[in-house]
């Protein structure tokens, strides 16, 4: 089937592009999103716990949109709620359960193949998100303990009563929270002596719960080994003041990567930073744009970033590829 945009990934920055093209003129069945998960927004569903709020300000940034879609400080719900209203205002396609394994441009035309259909496009908008390839560790995690040990709080079950989060955050700090709520009891190990990487609130939601001795952190730690012991991890710190700790499971928030191996088989071109982006959040690759998270970089984003991001490349589309305006 032939298309004018292609959009991989339904999050915020994917579903909001979908908006501005069509709002720009684009007819909504030349628009096409395609989403591996079963639902729309999978990061903030699997990702936020139940009563954290989506903040509009994000990291000291002012929360200014400038595109069609806009979001004030609200619920995980509420935001949910929100996206699933723009889908059915813009009556935008969204095929669910289909992941994208191949794009390719011939001249002027990109086929974009999944594992369940192809499809063509003069334009094509990336919206995966970091989150697919966590960064690992510098030390070993030995098999009988892996089923342990997780990069998230969701892929595998979290047994048992004591949880190490490992990490400095907002990944960090979100998990932290939501293993409070579900009853554990939570050890926390960062590397530094404060917390310089979280949002306001996710910062001090967790020295909250510090000063009620609901948690305990451990600043300036880095662990040095994990071992089996006794059907727990043994979690050895390189600081001398730290003893050896034995937990159930341990959670390594320590952030996500880009999907490089992915976007260099596309022909993008990358750097020290990462991708290399030029006006719009275009790619080197001639009308493949990256917006969202991937166009955020290293710095992190926010949904309202996202959105701001859809509308910037969508206005370079319009005036380099589609005859469309903003």
């Amino acid at each position: 089937m032939n298309y004018e945009l292609i959009i991989v990934g339904a999050g915020p920055a994917g579903i909001s592009i979908a908006a501005e093209a069509v709002k720009s003129g684009i007819p909504t069945e030349k628009i096409l999103v395609i989403e591996k998960g079963e639902a729309h927004s999978w990061s903030i569903r699997k990702f936020y716990p139940e009563q954290k709020l989506v903040t509009a300000n994000y990291k000291g940034n002012a929360a200014v949109c400038r595109g069609t879609m806009c979001i004030d400080d609200i619920s995980k719900n509420e935001t949910l709620s929100y996206i699933d209203k723009k889908i059915e205002e813009y009556k935008l396609t969204v095929r669910y359960g289909e992941g994208v394994w191949k794009i390719h441009k011939e001249n002027d035309t990109f086929t974009v193949l999944t594992d369940k259909s192809e499809y063509t496009a003069k334009v094509c908008a990336l919206a995966i998100g970091i989150m697919g390839k966590p960064n690992k560790p510098d030390y070993t995690i030995p098999a009988p303990i892996r089923n342990r040990v997780t990069f998230d709080i969701t892929s595998k079950p979290i047994n048992g009563e004591h949880v190490l989060v490992v990490g400095g955050g907002d990944s960090a700090s979100e998990y932290a929270q939501y293993l409070i709520q579900e009853g554990k009891k939570v050890i926390f190990s960062y590397r530094k002596n404060e917390f310089l990487r979280m949002n306001e609130i996710n910062r001090e939601s967790l020295l909250a719960l510090e000063k009620r001795e609901e948690i305990e952190i451990l600043y300036s730690s880095n662990i040095d080994a994990l071992n089996e012991s006794d059907q727990q991890v043994e979690v050895v710190f390189k600081e001398k003041q730290y003893q050896p700790l034995k937990v159930d499971h341990v959670v390594l928030a320590l952030g996500g990567s880009t999907p490089k191996n992915f976007l260099t088989l596309l022909g993008i071109e990358f750097n020290q930073e990462g991708p290399i982006l030029s006006e719009g959040f275009e790619t080197s690759v001639p009308g493949l744009f990256l917006i969202g998270d991937l166009s955020a970089g290293k710095r992190g984003g926010s949904i309202i970033s996202a959105f701001n991001s859809s509308h910037t490349a969508m206005r370079k589309i319009c005036d380099n590829y589609l005859n469309c305006e903003l």
